[in-house]
């Protein structure tokens, strides 16, 4: 069985005053020639399919046209969960006409899809709150997924019958998963697990979430799950939430996250969007084939500290969303703003920066460089006014405070 795992679309995506949705609609394009390429069974979406709970109408229906056309006719079944980005309600909305098409939503964790066979013979067999299982009419072992929507602690842990909220919830997801996997999941059919949630592998340091990303490892959100909590019967976990493809464990199983189809933000600049093909048995080890997506412009920074040297490059450089800044003893001219953005058409953020002569009181800090990102500049800006840098705390309000005001 060959299964096609992407993840955090984001359709309807702006970066500044920038629309992303042509990009997305040939990056889209392009998964859905790879699915027919690769002859994939069936297709996961791991949440974050819109960027803000109310996204505009033609990023919905670029959604509902890709996921259409995924099925290949009700012949592929796709399963799609909403990410911390979606309107959990938004996302099961369609569910009566979407599941005759063969394109499965769910929009919370205790989401139950309900028993269907289609005219193409996809067919739910099994079904309950957080678990599918599905038969394809050309396989003759099932398809099984335990399926967790990404949801706030408060929200899960109620989902999950927390006794109290010093209940930790990844003990609490264990436990679950635990109870589904030994309900379905034996060595006849082949079993994943789908989320979108922050997993890190325990005792390692946490990967990195993405400038513009909802921290949902912090106040308010979803602690981070360890790899170790996921039961051994699973062959691979197919999660969504960071945007960098990055296998977060080996054991008991692959744990990966397929990354974004675009660069979002330029602390993604450089970065290779992927999706993963997963072939996979019953009872064997996975097998994964990674395949790089090549539409949507390249996101790239570039620093200067002659205009002159800055047109040039931008005038041939056009196919880029460029992050600028230019180095100077003063600051920018009109004119010189002016030329550059003559120059070219995807300059997506101009930053001066200006340097200065160190003074008695402040010697060492010749420029303020306002390239870095705003996490940074608010711990120097904190230190400089009250001596010492902000505690964990007060830093992950931040986090939180910024991922709301970028939505």
């Amino acid at each position: 069985m060959r299964i096609l795992h992407t993840a955090d679309w984001h359709l309807g995506k702006r970066l500044e005053r920038f629309s992303r949705l042509e990009e997305q609609r040939l990056v889209l394009d392009e998964i859905c020639c790879i699915a027919d390429e690769q002859n994939v069974d069936a297709v996961l979406v791991a949440g974050d399919l819109f960027d803000t709970f109310n996204p505009p109408t033609e990023a919905v229906e670029l959604l509902y046209k890709t996921l259409k056309r995924l099925t290949n006719n009700g012949k592929r079944p796709v399963i799609a969960i909403a990410g911390n980005h979606d309107s959990p309600e938004r996302i099961d909305a369609p569910d009566a006409i979407a599941r005759e098409c063969g394109i499965f939503f769910a929009g919370y964790p205790d989401t139950d899809l309900g028993k269907i066979k289609l005219d193409s013979g996809v067919e739910i067999v099994r079904t309950e709150p957080g678990f599918i299982e599905l038969q394809l009419p050309s396989f003759s072992y099932p398809l099984r997924v335990l399926i967790t929507p990404y949801a706030n602690e408060v929200r899960l842990k109620t989902m999950l019958n927390a006794e109290s909220n010093e209940d930790e919830l990844r003990n609490l997801l264990q436990q679950k998963w635990q109870e589904l996997a030994n309900n379905y999941c034996d060595a006849n059919g082949v079993n994943l697990l789908m989320a979108h949630l922050f997993f890190m592998k325990k005792g390692e340091t946490p990967p990195d979430e993405p400038d513009d990303e909802k921290p949902i490892l912090h106040i308010g959100g979803a602690q981070a799950i360890y790899s170790e909590n996921i039961p051994t019967q699973i062959q691979y976990v197919a999660l969504g939430h960071l945007h960098r493809y990055q296998t977060i464990d080996t054991k008991p199983c692959p744990v990966v996250y397929s990354s974004s189809p675009l660069s979002y933000s330029f602390s993604e600049a450089g970065q290779i969007k992927q999706v993963a093909i997963i072939n996979i048995e019953p009872a064997k080890e996975v097998e994964i084939q990674k395949i790089a997506l090549t539409q949507g412009k390249p996101l790239i920074r570039k620093s200067f500290d002659k205009v002159d040297d800055a047109v040039e490059w931008l005038s041939t450089n056009p196919d880029y969303l460029v992050e600028l800044t230019i180095v100077s003893d003063e600051y920018l001219k009109s004119t010189d703003r002016k030329r550059l953005e003559q120059a070219h058409e995807g300059i997506v953020t101009l930053i001066p920066e200006i340097k200065s002569a160190p003074s008695d009181a402040d010697r060492g800090n010749s420029s303020i460089d306002l390239s870095q990102d705003m996490e940074t500049l608010f711990i120097q800006y904190f230190k400089h006014r009250k001596g010492q840098e902000p505690n964990d705390e007060l830093l992950n309000l931040f986090k939180e405070l910024k991922a709301e005001g970028n939505e």
